[in-house]
């Protein structure tokens, strides 16, 4: 199984959990895609954290999914400047209107191009994909990347600020169609 982290700096970890799935668990329904036609709701699971370094000042969060057939993986979710003094998002904080994310923060533009959540969408009959909830705690209060930028550019440009990495993997998949008699 490829780590999608396994070219980037080793820093020391911290925790991070969700109520509404176990590590290495099924996402709820809800946190499927619903604009990708995957019966969802594109409703971002609560995260918390904590053990994080007393210097991190911004976090920056991502979702991969590295199993979907690109060649690159497939980004679901990209948030940079979350201030150091939060430590949880509530469930949909990744809604289209960002209402619930903390002042400051930013989302990217997911591969669908949305400024939101994208739920998981894997191909059906793909088997389980993985769906990689990464927090990087950041030495810096904020990151000035372009605006619309990729969570690929993201990841290129806090690579220098990043002093701890949490992780937290949920798992979905897309069962075939039976075939009709």
């Amino acid at each position: 199984m490829n780590d999608p982290n396994w070219k980037l700096p080793i820093v020391p970890s911290f925790k991070l959990e969700s109520p509404d799935f176990t590590a290495g668990g099924t996402l709820p329904q809800w946190a499927r895609s619903g604009v990708a036609n995957a019966g969802g709701e594109d409703r971002s699971p609560t995260l918390h954290w904590h053990g994080f370094p007393s210097g991190t000042k911004s976090f920056v969060l991502t979702v991969l999914d590295p199993d979907a057939p690109t060649g690159s993986g497939w980004w679901h979710w990209a948030v940079l400047n979350i201030p150091a003094s939060i430590e949880s998002l509530p469930q949909n904080a990744g809604a289209t209107d960002g209402a619930l994310m903390p002042s400051g923060a930013i989302t990217l533009p997911n591969e669908l191009r949305l400024e939101s959540f994208q739920g998981a969408a894997p191909p059906a009959g793909h088997g389980d994909h993985r769906y990689i909830f990464t927090l990087s705690a950041l030495n810096t209060e904020r990151l000035d990347i372009p605006e619309g930028s990729t969570p690929a550019m993201l990841g290129f440009m806090m690579r220098d600020y990043v002093v701890a990495r949490a992780q937290l993997t949920g798992l979905s998949r897309t069962d075939p169609e039976p075939a009709s008699a």
